[in-house]
């Protein structure tokens, strides 16, 4: 999880590192077997994060872990919604979040160190929101019609009928 430099906001932000430190799993302690983990993402989690262009949410996620001897794999279903500001009139909209995603240690496509297979713990908050932000489009706009009505006729009177000169 990421920590703020700001002091005045240690408060804040040890608690929700507390919070989510429960979904931070050891994998020296645990059992061989498979284990199950409900994650939840919600306005203070992202709030805490910073340059993210989600601004809210409420956001569940089911882990299941299968840790064996030398390695392990991790099925991970995420389902909600998150707030973004939608980049046509720039008033916020829910963006909703449906991704099952199944990964193990060995998976070389991965390419990270939060599945190196040597690491003695796996921040299973991190990797949701990891879920949750690569299924966010790269461009946020309501659907026809959805967006503000104010800035559509702005936008509107500004558009150019006309094609542009060739050179």
């Amino acid at each position: 999880m990421h920590i703020r430099k700001n002091c005045s906001n240690f408060a804040a932000d040890f608690a929700l590192m507390s919070e989510h430190a429960h979904n931070i799993v050891d994998l020296q302690r645990l059992q061989i077997g498979v284990h199950r983990f409900d994650i939840q993402l919600d306005d203070d989690f992202f709030a805490s994060l910073e340059k993210t262009e989600v601004l809210g949410g409420q956001v569940a996620a089911t882990v299941t872990l299968n840790l064996r001897e030398d390695f392990y794999t991790l099925d991970i279903a995420v389902h909600g919604t998150v707030r973004v500001v939608c980049d046509r009139c720039l008033d916020m909209m829910e963006i909703t979040i449906e991704d099952e995603q199944e990964v193990d240690s060995e998976d070389e496509e991965m390419g990270s160190e939060d599945m190196n297979p040597n690491d003695k713990s796996l921040d299973l908050t991190w990797l949701v929101y990891e879920i949750v932000s690569i299924n966010i489009p790269l461009v946020h706009c309501h659907p026809e019609g959805g967006c503000n009505p104010q800035m559509d006729l702005l936008l509107q009177r500004h558009l150019c009928d006309e094609p542009e000169p060739e050179n």
